[in-house]
């Protein structure tokens, strides 16, 4: 998936920065490192990337500061890496332009996770996007078509591709929203809890972990079991094709 993708790491700390690249790149990811804002600045004036990993606390200038230039003049997604666990700093993170917000000390796989389901979204809009420009009335290749589940947003319900349905709260819709939008890919648990509005503690993962166990329970209505995936130390992902009507 990422071999036609590059990703820019940046990190004042050698020895972190070095470990992290090797992962990334034994993981299969087109990865350069830096280390202070300049270099990162004079290489994304060389290289297009589709993702920057930015430490909030480098030596030159802060990592917010980066995302939002990021942000404002191209369209590469946002990795937040930082010590700085604090609602105020995710906030602002957030606010700056990030897409993730990762705490250190992290796990990699984690980070190669949260990378993966950034380039699948990615893959989706070059696809919708190649879609849109195709000339009107071009046929596209025949695809072998496959039941889908179906999340509709007027009814706030989920249909099985039996046809089977189950009423849905609104949390619950926008859980399954999340997942879908991602494409069979794996969403971290911090993007689920951002995107619920639950905080990033115990309390709001026992809130996501209740959401999904109730999620889990409708098979009954459904005669059906959902096909929520459950990556251990990572997240969740929709493991069957999901359409959004």
């Amino acid at each position: 998936m990422a071999d036609h993708y590059k990703i820019i790491v940046v990190e004042d700390d050698r020895d972190f920065r070095e470990s992290m690249v090797e992962y990334l790149s034994l993981a299969g990811i087109d990865v350069t490192g830096v280390s202070s804002a300049l270099e990162f600045y004079n290489s994304m004036s060389r290289q297009r990337y589709q993702i920057a990993v930015l430490d909030i606390g480098l030596p030159d200038q802060n990592g917010l500061v980066l995302a939002e230039f990021v942000r404002r003049n191209t369209d590469t997604r946002i990795v937040m890496l930082t010590a700085q666990a604090s609602l105020d700093s995710k906030i602002s993170a957030y606010r700056s332009g990030a897409d993730i917000y990762l705490v250190k000390p992290i796990d990699f796989a984690e980070l190669v996770a949260s990378i993966q389901s950034i380039l699948g979204r990615l893959n989706v809009d070059a696809e919708l996007a190649l879609q849109e420009q195709r000339p009107q009335g071009e046929l596209l290749p025949a695809k072998k078509s496959e039941p889908a589940w179906s999340l509709q947003r007027q009814e706030c319900s989920l249909l099985s591709p039996q046809g089977t349905g189950v009423s849905l709260t609104s949390k619950e819709f926008d859980l399954l929203e999340k997942l879908a939008a991602s494409a069979s890919e794996v969403v971290e648990r911090q993007a689920l809890l951002h995107a619920l509005a639950y905080e990033n503690d115990e309390l709001g993962n026992k809130a996501l972990d209740a959401l999904i166990h109730r999620l889990r329970r409708k098979k009954d209505e459904l005669e059906i079991r959902i096909p929520l995936k459950t990556i251990h130390g990572v997240g969740y992902s929709f493991s069957e094709p999901i359409v959004i009507i």
